[in-house]
């Protein structure tokens, strides 16, 4: 996984970027410094970069609004790292798309494996995407349809539905096990892998963030179920077809 895997430290403090760009060489991937937002999208300009460590609070444009930028403009997932260790924090960042948050002082084991999880989940996406090309999964429930092969999600208007990559995850662990109660760990397990620790909240906010895209606020297609979890309520279609 690590060959030809460029990883952007995005980090103001001079010594900690050091250190996080030597910790992901050490580790194989090519890891390249950027100071501040700037030199991350002249970066972006030039190299296809597959992940972006950033870091919440810089000068001048904050990791937040470049986190969100980043979402607007593709694909490239976003691991935050940040200082400050809020639970506010933590799910601002998650709500404007951040893939992971991992707050300091964190273990040098945790971060790599984080930053693995990231990329295995991203790189599974596109080999999908590329393996899909001849013949494409769409998933339809309830007027809305999910393509597994694009990753596109469109309403029951026809309009699609920009998801980021957690929330893609986490809507086809829930469309593949529909009508089954599913518990905050085994969300946390198929979505994460092992890296997440019990008291991760990234699902209950990606949750939210897909009740909202798909216009289920009273809870009538992700059901929460007391004491249990959450239930995908709607029948599911599975079909393949040829890729236009």
């Amino acid at each position: 996984m690590s060959e030809n895997t460029l990883i952007a430290v995005t980090e103001d403090d001079a010594e900690i970027r050091s250190l996080l760009v030597a910790l992901l060489q050490r580790e194989g991937f090519e890891a390249t410094p950027c100071q501040n937002a700037n030199e991350l999208d002249r970066l972006i300009s030039r190299r296809r970069v597959d992940l972006v460590v950033l870091d919440l609070m810089m000068p001048g444009e904050d990791g937040l609004s470049v986190c969100r930028r980043l979402r607007a403009r593709g694909d490239i997932p976003v691991l935050m790292v940040t200082a400050k260790n809020d639970d506010i924090d933590r799910i601002i960042g998650l709500e404007v798309g951040a893939d992971d948050y991992l707050p300091k002082p964190f273990n040098p084991r945790e971060l790599t494996a984080r930053v693995r999880a990231i990329l295995r989940r991203t790189r599974t996406a596109h080999h999908s995407s590329v393996t899909s090309s001849h013949l494409r999964e769409r998933h339809r429930f309830a007027g809305w349809s999910l393509d597994t092969g694009s990753r596109e999600l469109t309403s029951p208007t026809g309009d699609p539905v920009p998801l980021t990559g957690g929330e893609f995850d986490l809507l086809l662990v829930l469309i593949e096990h529909p009508q089954r109660v599913l518990n905050r760990d085994q969300l946390l397990d198929w979505t994460k892998g092992r890296n997440a620790n019990p008291f991760d909240r990234a699902i209950d906010v990606q949750l939210s963030r897909l009740r909202k895209k798909l216009g289920d606020e009273d809870g009538s297609l992700i059901k929460t179920v007391r004491g249990g979890g959450y239930l995908f309520a709607p029948a599911v279609e599975r079909s393949s077809e040829p890729a236009a």
